[in-house]
């Protein structure tokens, strides 16, 4: 049965129903860092935070980059800018290998150089992507993290074609029209930004993929005045970009 319910209307009893089961309490332990769990409230709109298998690169903590502080803000802005049911609060950590994804339409992945997927991992992005969810993957730079990135995606849906997007694409007019994708990128590593668009045979887009970019940069320190506005705006304007897109194809 198809668990998700894509229309923004019917999301929240997918969402009370997902704060019910957990616990607010949880939190992991990773090296020497302890990354607490979030219960999100009962809101249209939840943002996952996948973590998946790693391989060490960047001490198996890329997946947090910027939590919750890039999470809250993202979610603030959504709030003030649409009319999306949405708190600071709304985003939860959800192990890529559980079933609980399946709860979540919209995604979001931090360093993917670092991914190496399970079996069970990859069978639930496949799944997850087969189903219509969709995922932001954002903090990947130069030619090794995205080489990992697009081979672990592509382990998972061969089938469908990984391919570069421009202006024209819908995630940069969904609801704000960008006009520079490249505003970002004297204030990120890496080279040139290009952005990545995992598309299935009829064209639809479930998976955009920002290379030499950082968003959750720009949405976690913009307040504490390390990053320009103007880019720091597109960056929040991208992301609002593409949770209304997955709410929409």
């Amino acid at each position: 049965m198809n668990r998700f319910m894509h229309r923004p209307g019917l999301l929240a009893f997918v969402v009370l129903a997902a704060a019910l089961i957990t616990t607010s309490v949880y939190a992991q332990r990773f090296g020497r860092r302890t990354v607490a769990q979030n219960t999100p409230p009962a809101t249209e709109l939840v943002v996952a935070r996948l973590h998946f298998g790693t391989n060490g690169l960047i001490g198996n903590m890329g997946w947090s980059h910027n939590y919750p502080n890039s999470d809250r803000n993202l979610n603030e802005y959504i709030t003030r800018s649409t009319r999306i049911n949405v708190e600071p609060e709304s985003y939860r950590i959800v192990e890529l290998g559980s079933d609980e994804v399946f709860d979540y339409p919209f995604a979001y992945i931090s360093e993917p150089g670092e991914m190496e997927l399970t079996p069970k991992e990859a069978e639930n992005l496949r799944e997850y992507i087969g189903r219509g969810g969709f995922i932001l993957v954002d903090d990947f730079d130069g030619a090794i993290q995205f080489n990992t990135m697009k081979a672990e995606i592509q382990q998972a849906v061969p089938d469908r074609a990984l391919a570069p997007i421009g202006l024209d694409h819908g995630v940069f007019r969904q609801h704000f029209v960008l006009t520079d994708l490249e505003g970002m990128s004297p204030y990120v590593p890496g080279g040139e930004i290009t952005y990545y668009g995992l598309f299935d045979s009829l064209g639809r887009t479930s998976l955009v993929a920002g290379h030499n970019n950082d968003l959750a940069n720009f949405w976690d320190w913009y307040e504490q005045g390390q990053m320009p506005l103007e880019p720091s705006t597109d960056a929040f304007r991208l992301g609002t970009n593409a949770v209304l897109y997955s709410f929409t194809h």
